[in-house]
């Protein structure tokens, strides 16, 4: 990751897989701070000095069975809550009359993502940063974030906590960051994507909150900057799995 600092300043990265790795390596400009969140989430706060500067990071995990995460009563009160991209309190007419009357919330969920994958377009570089799960269903297209914050919008409406992962996707292309989402299903977290871009076996998770906005890979915290781009390689061995969207996965 590569950046002009114009205004120096302190900075968070958050790119580490959460909850650690077998095997990491940074490269940072500066000694970094490491502050932890919830759900292993791990930011990097570095004090930049003025110039260009690069952000490497590196590292290896083994992926092994994962037990689903319990839903907390804590979960179930704040991801059912609307949000800054997940304003599911305007998208309660849609969520019911489409999906309210399923028999259960897997049912429901399942039902949300196809129609998700068939309603929008995956369109490289379409939206902005500022576009909510609203101004992507209107449009009919967007990125992974988009895919994922509609998602969310609509299982929250219908009372499924639903929330936001950042992840690394072997077998996404083109390669980038993936976002991807939650949902409770008889009291436990599994994921779901309804772009179909990667399978989620082989997901890793970097960062969880309610939207977007809670998992950014950098946020700045004083200085200024021009970000030149960055450039994400993530692999699984020997080979990847083949996801038919069929089963419930936990998230990594």
């Amino acid at each position: 990751m590569s950046f002009r600092v114009t205004k120096p300043g302190p900075a968070a990265f958050v790119v580490a897989f959460a909850g650690g790795a077998d095997q990491e390596e940074f490269t940072y400009p500066a000694p970094p701070r490491q502050v932890a969140f919830e759900h292993g989430t791990r930011a990097q706060v570095l004090d930049l000095l003025a110039g260009e500067h690069v952000v490497r990071y590196r590292a290896q995990r083994t992926l092994g069975p994962v037990e689903a995460g319990r839903v907390s009563l804590e979960d179930l009160i704040r991801y059912t809550r609307p949000s800054r991209y997940c304003p599911s309190d305007r998208m309660g007419g849609l969520a019911l009359s489409r999906f309210g009357g399923l028999p259960d919330a897997r049912t429901q969920v399942e039902a949300i993502v196809r129609h998700v994958g068939e309603h929008l377009s995956y369109v490289v570089g379409s939206g902005s940063p500022t576009d909510d799960a609203v101004d992507t269903y209107l449009a009919g297209e967007g990125v992974c974030r988009d895919f994922a914050h509609v998602c969310i919008s609509l299982c929250r409406v219908i009372d499924i906590p639903a929330r936001f992962a950042a992840v690394y996707a072997p077998g996404l292309s083109p390669m980038d960051f993936h976002a991807v989402f939650e949902a409770a299903i008889d009291g436990r977290w599994y994921v779901f994507d309804a772009t179909g871009l990667a399978p989620r076996q082989s997901l890793s998770r970097i960062a969880t909150g309610r939207d977007a906005a809670d998992t950014a890979f950098l946020s700045t915290l004083g200085c200024e900057l021009d970000f030149l781009g960055n450039t994400v390689l993530a692999t699984a061995g020997p080979s990847l799995p083949e996801d038919d969207g069929s089963e419930l996965i936990a998230l990594a």
